[in-house]
C-alpha cells in the first residue's frame, strides 16, 4: 500500500517467517489481513493515508515456527522465529540481525513487523535496537492468531508512542525510582500534575476512549505501586483496549516523527504550467486550503486535486505561486509543542 514518496509517509516493512516458497501468496494474504486489523484501531484508524506498507518475502526451509505447539519442536526458518523466549511461552522472538537484512531490501523502513506463521498466541516488541537501515523497532506477531495483532498494536505503542506498560506483575512492589521517562507514567498525584503542569494535565478530567476519566491511577511500569498511569484499563495494560488520551497523542506524535501531514507526487522544485494538476494527500482530519500568490482561494479549500488555470492563476506571462497549506485540527492533540509538527505548506511556480 503505497500513499506517497518514502520520505513523506511512514513505511511499515512486514517480513514473513515460517513461509516455504510455495507460502508466499499466503505471506501476502496475511499481511493485508494483519494490517487490516492493526490499521482499524485508533488512532492508526484515522490516519491510514500517513503509511506506506511494504512486504519482504524471506523464503523458510521449514513451514511453522519453533515452539509451536510445544518447546521442543524446532523448526528451519529465514529469521528463527521461537516462542517460549526467555521461558515465557507467549513471547515469540527472533533473530534482530536476519531481521535487519531482509527489512533493508524494503525503499525504507521505519517500523517493522516479523509475521510468523502460526496460530499460536504470541509476540514481542524489540524497541531498543540500533539499526543501520533506521527503523523504530521491531514488533512480532503469529499470522493466524486474532489476538496477535492487538500484541503488535501494543508494542508500537513503545516503539512510536514511547509509551511503557501500564501494567504491573501482580506481585507486591514499591517504585521508589526517580520520574519515569515515559509520558504515561508518573509519581505525581492528578492535582500535583495540574499544579506543576508535568505529563499528562492538560487531559486530567476528560473522557478516555478506553474508558472513564484521565486521571491517575496507581500501578504500572511493572509495579503495584508508587507509580500511576492515566486510566483504569488501557491497551498499553490490556489487549482489546483502546489507547488512552495521552497515549493517543503519544502515537500521532510518533507518526508523525516520519510523515508529514501534507505530500504531493508533483514536484515542487520545478515549475508547473497553468494545466498541471497538482495532486496532495493529508490526513482526514486536516484542513487543506489553496492559495495563488499568497490570496486564498476559498472555493478550492478542502480539495485534493487543483489545476492552477482553474484555481484562478491568471495568463499574464508572469510566473505566480499556487500554494497547500493543510493543518491537521485533531482534537487528539493538545501539546502546543506537537501541534506545531501538524501542519505544512508546499508551494509550486507556475511558468511565465
Amino acid at each position: 500500500m503505497q500513499n506517497g514518496t518514502v520520505g513523506t509517509k511512514l513505511d511499515v516493512v512486514f517480513v514473513g517467517d515460517g513461509y516455504t516458497a510455495a507460502q508466499q501468496e499466503d505471506f501476502h494474504a496475511d499481511v493485508r489481513a494483519k494490517w487490516a486489523k492493526i490499521s482499524g484501531v485508533e488512532p492508526y484508524a484515522t490516519y491510514r493515508g500517513l503509511f506506506n506498507v511494504w512486504a519482504v518475502d524471506a523464503v523458510s526451509n521449514e513451514s511453522g515456527v519453533s515452539g509451536d505447539p510445544t518447546k521442543d519442536v524446532v523448526r528451519d526458518t529465514a529469521l528463527d522465529s521461537a516462542f517460549f523466549c526467555d521461558n515465557t511461552e507467549r513471547l515469540l522472538c527472533v533473530d534482530t540481525g536476519k531481521v535487519e537484512s531482509y527489512a533493508s531490501k524494503a525503499p525504507a523502513a521505519d517500523l517493522v513487523v516479523v509475521l510468523s506463521n502460526s496460530t499460536k498466541y504470541g509476540g514481542a516488541g524489540y524497541n531498543d535496537i540500533s539499526s543501520q537501515v533506521g527503523y523504530d523497532g521491531i514488533a512480532t506477531a503469529s499470522s493466524d492468531n486474532d489476538q496477535s495483532d492487538q500484541i503488535a498494536v501494543h508494542e508500537t505503542g513503545h516503539s512510536l508512542g514511547k509509551l511503557a506498560d501500564e501494567y504491573d506483575y501482580g506481585q507486591s512492589g514499591t517504585y521508589t525510582g526517580p520520574e519515569p521517562a515515559q509520558t504515561n507514567l508518573t509519581k505525581l498525584s492528578a492535582d500535583q500534575m495540574t499544579a506543576q503542569q508535568q505529563k499528562w494535565y492538560r487531559w486530567i478530567g476528560q473522557q478516555s476512549p478506553d474508558g472513564g476519566a484521565v486521571g491517575a491511577f496507581e500501578g504500572g511500569g511493572y509495579y503495584q505501586y508508587g507509580l500511576n498511569r492515566p486510566t483504569d484499563n488501557s491497551i498499553m495494560r490490556t489487549l482489546g483496549q483502546e489507547f488512552n488520551l495521552p497515549g493517543r497523542e503519544a502515537m500521532i506524535a510518533g507518526f508523525y516523527r516520519y510523515a508529514s501531514v501534507l505530500s504531493s507526487p508533483v514536484s515542487t522544485h520545478h515549475a508547473v504550467s497553468r494545466g498541471t494538476r497538482i495532486r496532495v494527500t493529508a490526513p482526514a482530519s486536516a484542513q487543506l486550503k489553496w492559495y495563488v500568490d499568497g490570496r486564498e482561494r476559498k472555493a478550492a479549500r478542502g480539495s485534493t486535486t487543483v489545476v492552477p488555470r482553474t484555481l484562478g492563476v491568471p495568463a499574464d506571462g508572469r510566473p505566480h505561486t499556487v500554494t497547500a497549506r493543510a493543518t491537521d485540527r485533531t482534537k487528539a492533540v493538545r501539546d502546543p509543542a506537537l501541534r506545531k509538527l501538524l501542519s505544512r505548506s508546499l508551494s509550486w511556480h507556475t511558468a511565465p
